[in-house]
């Protein structure tokens, strides 16, 4: 997280510094990513970044924490959205609420879908904890009956974000055709998993 030294920034410098982060890491991978166009983009001295941040990986995380808040109040705010919904439902909505995300804030879906191609280890701590959460809905809805309990959860975990990451992009960004393809996939997910 960024030192208190950043906190006490006013918000102008502080969007400014943000702004040049989400610009250079939806360009790049994180490990390509250049902290050196990330400084000059936010008009700050070298030595002032290192007051504000330990290294590039602290100012991803804040970044990347504060793009999650966004989506947060986007998608778990949305009034169809149910938390109680079992993971099939919740996959669908999560990906309807994504969907309208990724289209008023592209650069946060670039992030995103460069964060899966990076393979560095920090990167990968990230992603394992954001598909730890899926992976909890499953669990869960083992436990409630829904799914069977001897189907592996990781895989399901494999399928569901592979279903929205290569839909969203094979589909060309068609709303309608991502939506049908997403809804027939999930149906065959259920099917073979669903306690009948």
């Amino acid at each position: 997280m960024p030192k208190d030294t950043f906190f006490r920034l006013n918000e102008e410098k502080k969007k400014r510094i943000f702004d040049a982060a989400v610009h250079e890491f939806s360009a790049q991978r994180f490990k390509d990513a250049s902290l050196n166009k990330i400084i000059k983009a936010a008009n700050i001295p070298w030595g002032s970044f290192y007051q504000y941040f330990e290294g590039k990986e602290d100012l991803y995380l804040y970044m990347f924490g504060k793009i999650a808040e966004e989506k947060h109040e986007i998608v778990y705010n949305a009034e169809s959205f149910d938390m109680d919904a079992d993971i099939f439902t919740l996959s669908m909505e999560a990906a309807r609420a994504s969907f309208e995300w990724a289209r008023m804030k592209p650069e946060y879906c670039r992030i995103g879908m460069l964060m899966y191609a990076d393979d560095l280890d920090f990167i990968v701590r990230i992603r394992n904890e954001l598909i730890n959460e899926v992976r909890k809905l499953i669990e869960r809805d083992k436990k409630r009956g829904v799914i069977r309990p001897d189907a592996d959860s990781d895989l399901i975990v494999d399928l569901i974000y592979s279903l929205f990451l290569y839909e969203y992009f094979s589909s060309g960004f068609d709303e309608k055709l991502y939506f049908a393809k997403m809804k027939e996939a999930i149906k065959i997910i259920r099917e073979g998993i669903a306690v009948i």
